[in-house]
């Protein structure tokens, strides 16, 4: 596929530049900002996030689109008052350059970068810890569950998904280290400031097993009310044990070596208004180790599919962090998809930076029909506890689905 060239936005350039300067910011003036920090005497939330996107797609009609926007969150949080407290957050995209499909500006004629160019209420919640362990929010929140597969507020867009729901969470690490969340979401705020009408009740319950892990049992039954969302309606129930969140950890073989490890299975059925009737699984599989500051990974996640509407999906997932950044497979294929990935992950400069390199091999669930191949990579720098800067790059390299696609990222964050 040849590469087209792209020019590195000024905005971007004068970003670079401030963050070199910001890496000279001094703990005391950082420490002159507590105040913004989310804290249980009530706080200001201020995240900013500035993002350039450009996605190259080689067949099809649609043109190279070139997204720069800012992202900006502000919310207030309550101090504590018999246990009650209460959080308000606003979110707003801006889109300064708008050569793109955002799903919501009609720019269809150019490739998508799903970031429109909207503002909303992203949270309102109320919650009560006045019960021994046990915290029960009610309103608009964000959840994430285990490594969002499932459910997830999907971060990486500029707008994220949020769920008027209710959530309540027991963690009793006296009794087994064991972690309850149970829950109703009744709307999905999605990413691309959408609604859409549920009725999901959730479950999952963490056991910490020592030092080797974390257990987890799960059951997601989603609903969907409203007529053009029925076939996304599914029953899953599932297993996974892991030892594994984020670069770095590991079981400690000794002070520079360790392994890391992931094992789980998943059942899917159809449930509520979904018409059709099929039953699918998913399984997901990774082991590594870890040497000094470098962590090497191997994984294989297969979704089966068995044709339209019969297929193992995760439509409240952040699907972004699975299977490619390339964003091919955010919906699994109707032949199913088996995922063989190979990782390697670096955390320098004393946890500040982190360096990943990643590679894909797609095929359908039986191995038979070759999708295509993908080699990802990012570089992640942190200045302080409140700047970081990314780059991050992606190439998915078609055989038989999709076409081949190249994105290109950009980004720099500013979060009190």
């Amino acid at each position: 596929m040849p590469l087209k060239k792209t020019k590195l936005p000024v905005s971007l350039l004068a970003l670079v530049v401030s963050g070199s300067a910001l890496a000279g910011v001094t703990q005391d003036v950082e420490d002159a900002l507590n105040f913004y920090h989310y804290g249980k005497n009530g706080a200001v939330k201020i995240d900013l996030n500035y993002r350039y996107e450009n996605v190259d797609q080689d067949r099809g009609p649609q043109k190279t689109a070139n997204a720069n926007t800012a992202r900006l969150r502000a919310g207030l949080l309550s101090p504590t008052f018999h246990g009650l407290q209460g959080y308000a957050e606003y979110e707003g995209n801006l889109a300064m350059q708008e050569d793109f499909n955002s799903t919501r500006n009609g720019n269809t004629a150019y490739s998508t970068v799903a970031d429109p160019e909207k503002s909303e209420l992203n949270q309102l919640w109320l919650s009560y810890a006045g019960i021994p362990d046990t915290v029960i929010k009610g309103g608009r929140q964000r959840i994430k569950l285990d490594d969002d597969r499932f459910i997830g507020n999907v971060g990486w867009r500029q707008m994220e998904t949020t769920f008027d729901s209710v959530l309540i969470t027991h963690s009793n690490q006296q009794l087994f280290g064991l972690t309850v969340n149970a829950g109703y979401i009744g709307n999905v705020n999605t990413f691309t400031s959408t609604t859409e009408n549920i009725e999901a009740p959730i479950l999952n319950i963490s056991y910490k097993v020592g030092d080797y892990g974390n257990l987890v049992g799960y059951g997601y039954w989603l609903d969907y009310t409203e007529r053009e969302n029925y076939e996304k309606s599914s029953q899953t129930y599932g297993l996974r044990m892991t030892n594994y969140q984020k670069p770095g950890d590991a079981l400690k073989l000794s002070d520079n070596y360790g392994v890391v490890y992931t094992a789980e299975w998943g059942h899917q059925e159809d449930y509520g208004h979904g018409a059709t009737r099929y039953a699918t699984d998913r399984v997901n599989l990774m082991g590594g180790v870890t040497s000094y500051n470098f962590t090497f990974q191997g994984a294989v996640e297969q979704l089966d599919g068995k044709g339209l509407n019969k297929t193992f999906d995760t439509p409240l997932g952040t699907n972004h962090a699975f299977q490619g950044w390339a964003d091919l497979f955010l919906v699994t294929p109707r032949d199913g998809i088996r995922d063989v990935s190979g990782a390697v992950h670096a955390v320098l400069d004393r946890g500040s930076v982190v360096l990943t390199g990643v590679y894909h091999d797609f095929t359908d669930d039986t191995g038979r029909l070759h999708y295509g191949k993908e080699w990802d990579f990012q570089a992640t720098k942190k200045f302080g506890k409140h700047y970081s800067l990314l780059a991050k790059y992606a190439y998915y390299d078609a055989d038989q689905f999709g076409t081949d696609t190249q994105k290109i990222w950009l980004q720099g964050n500013i979060s009190f």
